[in-house]
């Protein structure tokens, strides 16, 4: 039996020739500078994030990244875009963050970036539950006494 590299090939060779649908190109927009702007958010953090060619430099909030973030989990997860698409030390990012804790900026972060340079990425939906009427928290009740 023949191996198979591509989906082509099966519709080949099992005598199907359908017409494959065009995948939607992303283009990127870029202003005069030359940046490209994207919004990234997570849980209540809401990120704005600008990048341009250069040496590598992150800034976040007018600060180095290392100095907001300063645990390397969150770096780590800051950098995750850039790592993973080999482009260490090619471009210049300039973010923006507001809202949320430190851990939903650094996923705001790393989905605006992810958005600036790929596009067509949706957010991670999950919040936080609001506090219900009665309750102690969102699902938690008061404690029950029986005497």
């Amino acid at each position: 039996m023949a191996e198979l590299s591509s989906l082509a090939e099966l519709g080949a060779a099992t005598g199907q020739t359908a017409a494959q649908p065009a995948a939607p190109v992303h283009v990127q927009k870029l202003d005069k500078q030359g940046r490209a702007y994207a919004t990234g958010k997570r849980k209540d953090a809401i990120a704005r994030v600008w990048v341009k060619p250069g040496s590598g430099k992150i800034t976040v909030n007018d600060k180095e990244f290392s100095a907001y973030f300063a645990r390397p989990v969150l770096q780590m997860v800051l950098r995750q875009p850039i790592v993973a698409t080999n482009r260490d030390g090619q471009f210049d990012i300039v973010v923006s963050v507001s809202g949320g804790g430190l851990s939903g900026q650094a996923g705001a972060v790393r989905h605006g970036i992810s958005k600036a340079k790929g596009g067509f990425l949706t957010r991670d939906s999950r919040t936080v539950e609001r506090k219900k009427y009665g309750k102690a928290k969102a699902r938690r009740s008061f404690q029950f006494s029986k005497r």
